[in-house]
């Protein structure tokens, strides 16, 4: 039996599926990553300006940055991977999406309950109160500023060196040891604490499922690879109606 065979079975018996995704889904979008080609911004390292420090020495470059972001997303449609998630959602008993991505495009593909663990490009937050509000396709200003106070608003994601959001955290570590089969799909799984969940489910038994374009450092870890566009892999994986 294939392992592409080996996985579509693993799938379709499945009583509870986690899926975990990385920046690899939303690149056949069209949108770069911080790792390879994509990981450069004016010659900044794009990963060394999301950091809390960067945007205290230039929040105004941090902004710019981000705002290019948004534009890239906003221009962005959802791609094969993020539909097959959404229908393979309706075929199984049920189904965990948790993402590292920040674009949405999980949402826009119509995945319902994404628990994003790196928050989303389009919500704001203040650094002085710490109200939070979506600002979705909004063309915002050099300096954004909080609709409640009037302080600097800055990215309501999580940058390097900052805690996961509790909430989200514990609900994406519950949703991993119940399942019994975790698809990582797109992600290197080298970034922590989110990697962490690779290792979780390895201790829970599970059947792990790596959909990638080549073998990660995580590849070690799993049951079955799969390599190759997650847009022409993933949509093999969803039973049919009539499984």
């Amino acid at each position: 039996m294939s392992e592409l065979a080996r996985a579509a079975r693993a799938v379709a018996g499945g009583r509870h599926i986690a899926v975990l995704t990385g920046a690899g889904v939303s690149a056949e979008s069209g949108i770069p990553t911080f790792r390879g080609a994509g990981g450069l911004w004016r010659g900044f390292d794009s990963a060394s300006l999301a950091t809390p420090e960067a945007f205290a020495a230039n929040p105004k470059l941090v902004w710019e940055f981000y705002n290019w972001r948004r534009e890239i997303v906003a221009r962005a449609d959802p791609n094969p991977a993020h539909v097959a998630l959404t229908k393979l959602a309706g075929r199984v008993p049920r189904l965990s999406l948790i993402t590292q991505n920040v674009d949405r495009l999980h949402h826009r593909a119509g995945s319902r309950g994404v628990l994003e663990l790196h928050g989303n490009l389009w919500e704001i937050r203040c650094t002085r109160c710490g109200e939070t509000s979506d600002r979705t396709g909004d063309i915002l200003p050099p300096l954004p500023s909080c609709g409640a106070c009037g302080g600097l608003a800055r990215p309501a994601v999580v940058w390097f060196g900052e805690a996961l959001p509790d909430d989200v955290w514990s609900a994406a570590q519950e949703s991993v040891r119940d399942a019994d089969v975790l698809l990582v799909v797109g992600t290197s799984a080298v970034v922590y604490p989110a990697a962490a969940l690779v290792t979780l489910g390895k201790r829970a038994g599970q059947t792990i499922i790596e959909v990638n374009l080549e073998p990660t450092p995580v590849s070690d870890a799993i049951d079955i690879g799969l390599y190759g566009k997650a847009g022409e892999l993933l949509p093999q994986l969803v039973p049919s109606e009539q499984e």
